[in-house]
């Protein structure tokens, strides 16, 4: 059984209150074989919810303290972050599962590459916080990009 991010899952919770369905995640969770998870709502952000973006380093920074996660607003919702990532891996680890699905390029679950903070699209090497916070629980991550549904 996996953990998957609930936007991957068809759960509008992303930051402009929409999904991003992945068709293998979606029919997953109907199985039973996936676990869905939104760190953002799971620490008390609204949805929808300002963008955000990791600054000045990638998740793994975020848990150092040598980087935060700013709204494009310039609100620092780092607190929100950690505590959300921190929750996803609790609920990981309550239902004994080891392995991750999560969204693409998320400053939460973006796996390899996340945005540079910027607001402006480019991509940069790097780990959203929930990634970070599972692999430093030992869990394998890895991330798709899900699809806009059709309007």
């Amino acid at each position: 059984m996996d953990l998957v991010s609930a936007c991957l899952a068809g759960l509008p919770c992303r930051y402009d209150g929409r999904s991003l369905p992945d068709p293998s995640v979606v029919q997953a969770v109907r199985e039973g074989r996936a676990v869905p998870a939104c760190a953002e709502q799971l620490a008390g952000l609204d949805t929808p919810r300002a963008a955000a973006e990791l600054v000045g380093g990638d998740g793994h920074d975020v848990l150092a303290g040598r980087a935060r996660v700013l709204t494009a607003d310039g609100e620092d919702v780092t607190t929100d972050y950690v505590r959300g990532a921190e929750l996803v891996a609790d609920l990981a680890v309550r239902h004994g599962l080891n392995t991750a699905v999560l969204q693409a390029r998320s400053p939460s679950c973006g796996c390899g590459s996340v945005y540079d903070g910027t607001h402006s699209g480019v991509l940069v090497a790097g780990d959203g916080v929930v990634t970070a916070v599972l692999r430093q629980r030992g869990l394998q991550v890895r991330s798709v990009r899900g699809q806009r549904p059709p309007t």
